[in-house]
């Protein structure tokens, strides 16, 4: 049986190459003691994995070896990235540490419970010769005082159905704390509203008290917000959380049209708090970010529909932001 880190086949290392070339053009070379390069993906079910280069009709999951070597190479290129639908079954997120190598760690939440937390990890993947652990892993909880004041309609009365994770990284002599979440995506879209509002609300409290300690607090992952501006986006910026305005019009999912001007979904996201917030601001300097379309580059001696490599790659695109880290 092959193995992530055994020779690739020659299709493949071909393909490599054009993937590499064109991560090379889209995202900034990772400096050491520069920058900070923090990446968010939903990468689709990423469960179980088939263990060949390239699985078969009759095989189950379509995610291979050769799929995997792809996605190992895009996450390659950040500094960290976290991770969203990570599954109970965590095959393929040991495969992508192997292909990653021994520089890179990782830390992740265990199984959320239910049916609404659809068995998914919380996820952080990170080269540890850029950034390292910095003490702090925690799952957030709402406080009961927080729930009690459930009397609105877009007020939260429940807890998290998948917890949002925080994890506390130093890179050079920065301390960031990145926030993690996939809100839950619901019958309907107003069934969003209060998990994304008291996100905003638990996350300018929290700020206010770790900025005593010069920690930045950066959010991030699936927030599953439909548009720039709806009420969704609003409830998530209430309190002063904000993206930068170069990533209001970047496309987040494969399935956007490319005729639109403007993304179809809204969904992932990396936000922090600016001036005039209800909350310190980053103290971080912002140098731009992107998005990474992969589409074009993987995979494509398969000729795969859309939703056939979605299942493979993801039906997400990697969302990125550079900081400075200078001192």
């Amino acid at each position: 049986m092959p193995n992530i880190t055994d020779e690739a086949p020659d299709y493949v290392k071909t393909e490599l190459a054009e993937l590499r070339a064109a991560l090379d053009v889209a995202v900034p070379r990772k400096i050491l003691d520069d920058n900070l390069l923090i990446a968010t993906w939903n990468i689709r079910g990423f469960g179980g994995l088939t263990e060949k280069w390239q699985s078969s009709s009759s095989d189950s999951p379509k995610r291979d070896l050769h799929a995997l070597a792809c996605i190992a190479e895009i996450v390659s290129r950040f500094d960290i990235v976290a991770v969203q639908e990570a599954k109970s079954n965590i095959k393929a997120l040991r495969h992508l540490m192997k292909a990653l190598g021994p520089s890179w760690g990782l830390i992740l939440t265990d199984v959320t419970k239910g049916a609404p937390g659809n068995a998914e990890r919380m996820a952080f993947v990170f080269d540890r010769r850029k950034a390292q652990l910095s003490g702090l892993a925690c799952e957030i909880v709402i406080p009961a005082e927080q729930l009690a004041k459930g009397v609105e309609s877009d007020a939260l009365d429940v807890q998290f159905a998948r917890t949002p994770y925080a994890v506390s990284f130093k890179a050079g002599d920065k301390t960031v704390i990145l926030v993690t979440l996939h809100v839950l995506y619901g019958d309907s879209a107003s069934e969003r509203t209060p998990e994304l509002r008291a996100i905003a609300e638990w996350l300018a409290d929290w700020a206010n008290s770790v900025h005593a300690w010069h920690h930045n607090l950066i959010a991030l992952g699936d927030f599953n917000i439909d548009r720039e501006g709806d009420p969704r986006y609003q409830a998530f910026t209430s309190t002063g959380l904000m993206p930068p305005a170069d990533q209001c019009n970047l496309p987040r999912s494969i399935f956007d049209r490319p005729d639109r001007p403007d993304p179809t979904k809204f969904y992932d996201q990396i936000a922090w708090f600016g001036e005039g917030a209800e909350a310190p601001a980053l103290s971080l300097d912002y140098l731009g970010g992107g998005f990474f379309n992969f589409v074009p580059f993987t995979l494509k001696s398969l000729e795969l529909t859309k939703t056939q490599l979605s299942w493979r790659i993801s039906d997400h695109y990697p969302l990125w932001a550079e900081f400075s880290i200078r001192s």
